[in-house]
């Protein structure tokens, strides 16, 4: 029978070799596809802040699995139940927002890793993960091909951050700006000097703790910069994000800019 693949991702990030990312949040599995065939590393499929289910979760896992793109899966929070669901539907990099402290991270550690090491439920004999059995060894290599990606995005996170770098389990973390300027007063400004020096001194101490630093930013100067500090996955896009700019840019190319966006009485 053949035997579990190792993860491509997983391996590179544990190389230090960077990987550039695309995040998906279009929640189409048709558009995740169209995306897989620009040669990214890895794509996010946005379960936290995209309107995507378990079952176009898995519709998207399935349409990128032909292409050298590696998807990585945001669970919309840190549930193990979910985290449980994810896995066995075929997800082997996970990304688990609003890691606030080590117990935490401790705590997803053990969600992704079977008994005795951990709490995940076995039944990966009728998931896909296993292929439905076809991955004889799956039960026993699991744990070696999962890779579990925690975010830190609040100054509550980032005071913790020694200590959640250094959970067993953890592979890497993610730094979310959005998230961490509001924490800490800039809310909507990212690019805030306090907000840039945070995360810059985030990555170094992820780096410094062996594990993978990972951001995204759709700055390509930014980008660079957290490539240069160390971090090794660094998602530089957006999909719905670029399609609205592109869509706005044709319109007004034809239309002019005098156009209005939306109807009257529209709401967001």
């Amino acid at each position: 029978m053949p035997v579990t693949p190792t993860n491509p991702f997983k391996r590179a990030l544990q190389n230090k070799e960077a990987q550039i990312g695309l995040w998906l949040s279009m929640a189409s599995p048709y558009l995740s596809e169209v995306s897989a065939t620009a040669g990214f590393d890895w794509l996010l499929i946005d379960g936290e802040h995209a309107p995507n289910t378990l079952q176009s979760t898995l519709q998207q896992l399935q349409v990128v699995a032909p292409y050298r793109a590696q998807p990585v899966v945001r669970a919309v929070e840190g549930q193990v139940a979910l985290v449980k669901q994810l896995l066995d539907i075929g997800a082997q990099n996970l990304l688990i927002p609003m890691v606030d402290t080590p117990e935490q991270a401790r705590l997803m550690a053990s969600a992704v890793r079977y008994p005795p090491e951990g709490i995940r439920g076995v039944g990966s004999a009728i998931a896909r993960a296993s292929r439905w059995s076809l991955h004889a060894d799956y039960l026993d290599t699991a744990s070696d091909n999962i890779c579990l990606l925690v975010q830190a995005e609040t100054v509550t996170a980032l005071a913790n951050l020694k200590e959640i770098a250094a959970v067993d389990g953890v592979d890497g973390v993610f730094i979310g700006p959005a998230d961490l300027a509001a924490s800490m007063g800039h809310r909507g400004q990212p690019g805030h000097p306090e907000v840039q020096a945070a995360i810059e001194g985030a990555i170094r101490t992820i780096v410094a703790a062996g594990k993978a630093a990972g951001i995204l930013t759709s700055d390509a100067a930014l980008a660079h910069r957290y490539l240069a500090l160390g971090a090794t996955f660094v998602a530089v896009g957006v999909d719905v994000s670029l399609y609205a700019q592109a869509a706005r840019k044709l319109a007004a190319d034809f239309l002019g800019s005098d156009k209005p966006a939306s109807a009257p009485g529209a709401a967001y």
